[in-house]
């Protein structure tokens, strides 16, 4: 290998070393900004149509629960799924004296149900909420989306 050869070698490994490092960084100072460990989503169904679509990137932050109010985007983890789900409130009620809440995809019809040992309830609790959505990058994420899938890791 040539001197020419080694130097473009070294610029272009230097490049991805830096590359990984600088969205290493902005992603750790979103997870502390926006107080969430997931500040950014890639939206992996059309339940949300025609608000966000399959493989668009929402940007989330971080809520307590009386934070949430109807209208609200948010995202909650669902005991038994894969991924976390990200749907808009459309109640407030109370169950076992916590905060619940009445969510429902913009494309569903029907609300959300939530798995509990005594069965389902018809409201996700306060503490399943992680966060709610602040924006949304539209298509950025259909791409890593589709490589995770098809390679099974999606």
């Amino acid at each position: 290998m040539d001197e020419k050869m080694k130097k473009e070698l070294k610029e272009t490994v230097a490049f991805f070393v830096v590359a990984l490092v600088v969205v290493f960084a902005f992603h750790t100072g979103l997870k502390f900004a926006l107080h969430t460990d997931s500040p950014l989503v890639i939206v992996v169904s059309g339940s949300m149509e025609p608000v966000f679509y399959r493989g668009d990137v929402v940007l989330l932050k971080g809520v307590k629960p009386e934070e949430v109010e109807i209208g609200d985007v948010v995202v909650y983890n669902r005991p038994y799924t894969k991924y976390p789900i990200i749907h808009r409130v459309r109640g407030i009620e109370e169950y076992n004296g916590e905060r619940c809440f009445v969510i429902q995809g913009d494309n569903n019809f029907i609300h959300d149900f939530y798995p509990t040992p005594a069965g389902e309830i018809d409201c996700v609790p306060a503490s399943a909420v992680e966060a709610k959505a602040l924006m949304v990058f539209p298509k950025i994420g259909y791409i890593p989306m589709e490589i995770k899938e098809k390679l099974g890791m999606g």
